[in-house]
């Protein structure tokens, strides 16, 4: 379960190209890397078995996903 919390602070740190962007595709919003690093804490202090986890790698997919739809 560590490698997901460096999965999140790497999802939520990148940043967006600029680029000009569709209109049609929200903008990914960027978080301090202070409340990167609380996030990450408290993943790694879920119980076992939370599904949080994997409702977080989703929204990181989905981040990505944005990105990468405004990239283009």
């Amino acid at each position: 379960m560590q490698a997901l919390p460096l999965l999140l602070i790497a999802g939520l740190s990148l940043h967006a190209c600029g680029r000009e962007t569709s209109s049609v595709l929200p903008t990914v919003k960027d978080y301090p890397r202070a409340v990167q690093a609380q996030a990450a804490n408290e993943l790694e202090a879920l119980p076992q078995g939370s599904v949080l986890p994997v409702l977080i790698g989703d929204y990181a997919v989905l981040r990505e996903q944005l990105r990468a739809g405004r990239a283009q």
